[in-house]
């Protein structure tokens, strides 16, 4: 009989439970097997957990993708990671064999299965997972910051497009933990200036801490007066929209050939959009998802220290509190929470 281990298991929109599941083996010669850390509250998660659900997950998975570890045992084939190594993981891995991936475009792979979302994740004891989704990190990174690599690789990778220049002006809205993470990249990339929307008087502190070097209560002030004063009557170089329903409102905060990137991500947002201000102001708009080639590099970020992990990172909380840490998270009155096992 297969020895057993606690996990927390999605059971549809608003409920979880505790249950044992059997512990994995390697089965093939380029597994891993790792021993979870934990595993970071995304805003996914909480629009999965919402009632009406904001995003769909598979029921009866073991929940969790933006989760970390160490490597316990390795397939007979894996030399990039050996037991006893702190791996960052990769949910999203690609099978590096269909069309898309050998196009160049493993964020658009065909036999994509998020761990955590579609498939089994890391809110458990150990998990098996292919070699290409494990990244090695210093031992002494803390278990907390090794749960934002997989959004902060999204947010680098798409930051990228953007061409951020040493002395640009940026505009952000929200300062939830994307926000905070886009804030403090926009920092650590050179900008003289970034202005930053946010309602909730916590996050905007937050921000503040991070890098903003102004912020601003859209429900009280004109945000895009704002911009504006900031930048000499031009408006922003870039603007990153990280809440998910205000794509338009960055039309109106960039410069002609300005440049917006779209990251908040709600399924059911559908709004309607300016074109004819997009196109008389050739203003670029990209799209950011996942992080395509970049797990390598955030774990290279993420040792370094340039980023101010100890003041986006907020709240760690034992995994046998998820409604706690999940609740936490909703209530946005957090940065970024990182559930620990303590199974």
């Amino acid at each position: 009989m297969a020895k057993m281990q606690k996990a927390i298991i999605y059971k549809g929109p608003g409920k979880f439970a505790y249950e044992e599941r059997p512990i994995p083996e390697i089965k093939d010669k380029n597994d891993v097997k790792i021993k979870s850390y934990g595993c970071s509250i995304c805003g996914t998660d909480v629009n999965i957990f919402a009632t009406p659900q904001r995003h769909p997950c598979k029921p009866d998975i073991i929940f969790g993708h933006e989760f970390c570890g160490e490597v316990v045992e390795v397939g007979e084939n894996v030399t990039s990671v050996k037991p006893g190594d702190k791996v960052v993981i990769d949910p999203h891995g690609p099978c590096g064999e269909c069309e898309n991936c050998l196009a160049g475009l493993p964020e658009a792979c065909k036999n994509i299965i998020s761990r955590g979302v579609f498939a089994d994740g890391g809110l458990t004891e150990y998990v098996v997972l292919p070699k290409q989704f494990c990244y090695k990190v210093a031992p002494e990174t803390k278990p907390e910051f090794m749960g934002v690599a997989e959004p902060l690789a999204g947010c680098g990778c798409a930051l990228e497009k953007l061409n951020v220049h040493v002395g640009d002006t940026a505009a952000v809205l929200g300062a939830g933990p994307i926000g905070l993470m886009f804030i403090a990249l926009l920092k650590a990339n050179g900008c003289r200036k970034i202005i930053v929307s946010e309602p909730i008087e916590h996050r905007r502190k937050l921000a503040l801490e991070v890098g903003a070097t102004r912020v601003v209560n859209p429900e009280e002030e004109d945000l895009v007066a704002i911009v504006k004063e900031e930048t000499d009557g031009l408006g922003a170089d870039v603007a990153v929209e990280a809440v998910a329903a205000m794509l338009v409102d960055c039309i109106y905060l960039v410069r002609p050939h300005g440049k917006i990137l779209q990251f908040g991500h709600d399924e059911l947002t559908h709004p309607e959009f300016p074109v004819a201000e997009l196109l008389k102001n050739e203003i670029e708009v990209y799209g950011g998802y996942l992080g395509k080639y970049y797990m390598r590099k955030v774990a290279q970020i993420i040792e370094s220290g340039i980023l101010p992990l100890d003041k986006i990172v907020t709240d760690v909380i034992p995994a046998s509190r998820y409604q706690e840490a999940l609740d936490l998270a909703a209530s946005k009155q957090c940065g970024k929470v990182f559930v620990a096992i303590d199974f």
